[in-house]
C-alpha cells in the first residue's frame, strides 16, 4: 500500500506496535513523526520526526496538534500508563481506575486531534483482545478495551466523514512483556499454545492491520482482529 503524499502522526510511535507501524508507514512513503511520553525513549529512527508528548496532557496534546497541522493519518498505541492486572476482587480499585489512562489519553487525541485531520483523514486506536474474550486477572484489560471499541463505534458516527477504527491485538511479542527475550518467548509460546495460530504474534503483524484500516477509505466504526484465533480458541 502506498502512503506517499500522507502525513501520519504516531502516539507511542516509538517502541513495539507503534514503532512497528512508524516504520511501515515510512517505509511505504508516508512523513511520519512519532511521538513518545518520555523525551528520553525517543531515540532516533531514520527518516522520522520524533516528538515527546503525554496524551493526558491536554494542552501539550493542542500545541503539538497545532504545530503539526495539517496531517491525514493519526493513529495511538499509546497505553496511557498502569495496566492492572490480577483476580478482581484483590485488586487495588486505583490500579484499576488508572488503567483507564488509555481510554482517557485515546479521547484526548481524538477529541483534539479531529480538527486537524486533512479532508478524507482517518484515525486509528489499538485495543486488544481481552476486549471481548476476558481471561481470569484481565477485568481491568477487558474493561479498558471494551470502553475504547465502543467509544470508536459511537464516534465514527459522529466525526463522519473521518474515519475511525480501532485494531485489537491478541498476545503479541513485545517488551512489554518484560526485557528477556528468552524469558518472555517460553511465557508467550506458553500462553498461545491452544489458538488456532499457535504462537504469539508480531508487532508488525499488528502494524499490517493498522495499515490496512487507515488505508481503506470504505471502513470506519470497525474493530479489526490481529489475534492468531484467540477469540475462537
Amino acid at each position: 500500500m502506498d502512503f506517499s503524499g500522507t502525513k501520519a502522526l504516531i502516539f507511542g510511535g516509538t517502541s513495539g506496535i507503534g514503532l512497528a507501524t512508524t516504520l511501515k508507514l515510512r517505509d511505504a512513503g508516508a512523513e511520519v513523526v512519532a511521538i513518545s511520553r518520555d523525551p528520553d525513549k525517543a531515540g532516533e529512527i531514520d527518516g522520522v520526526e520524533l516528538a515527546a508528548c503525554d496524551v493526558r496532557d491536554r494542552d501539550a496534546l493542542a500545541a503539538l496538534f497545532a504545530q503539526q497541522a495539517p496531517f491525514d493519518i493519526l493513529i495511538s498505541a499509546a497505553t496511557g500508563g498502569t495496566r492492572a492486572a490480577g483476580p478482581f476482587l484483590e485488586m487495588d480499585l486505583d490500579a484499576y481506575q488508572a488503567s483507564f489512562d488509555k481510554l482517557w489519553g485515546y479521547t484526548n487525541v481524538v477529541r483534539l486531534g479531529a480538527g486537524h485531520l486533512s479532508e478524507g483523514g482517518n484515525i486509528v486506536l489499538v485495543s486488544g483482545s481481552p476486549a471481548r474474550r476476558a481471561r481470569a486477572g484481565q477485568s481491568a484489560l477487558a474493561s479498558v478495551g471494551g470502553a475504547v471499541e465502543q467509544f470508536v463505534r459511537a464516534a465514527a458516527v459522529e466525526i463522519a466523514p473521518l474515519r475511525i477504527n480501532v485494531v485489537s491485538p491478541g498476545v503479541i511479542d513485545t517488551p512489554m512483556f518484560g526485557p528477556d527475550a528468552e524469558q518472555r518467548g517460553k511465557m508467550l509460546s506458553g500462553a498461545t499454545a491452544k489458538h488456532i495460530i499457535p504462537r504469539p504474534g508480531l508487532p508488525e503483524e499488528v502494524a499490517d492491520g493498522i495499515l490496512f484500516v487507515a488505508g481503506n477509505a470504505y471502513v470506519t466504526g470497525t474493530t479489526i482482529d490481529v489475534d492468531g484465533g484467540w477469540l475462537l480458541s
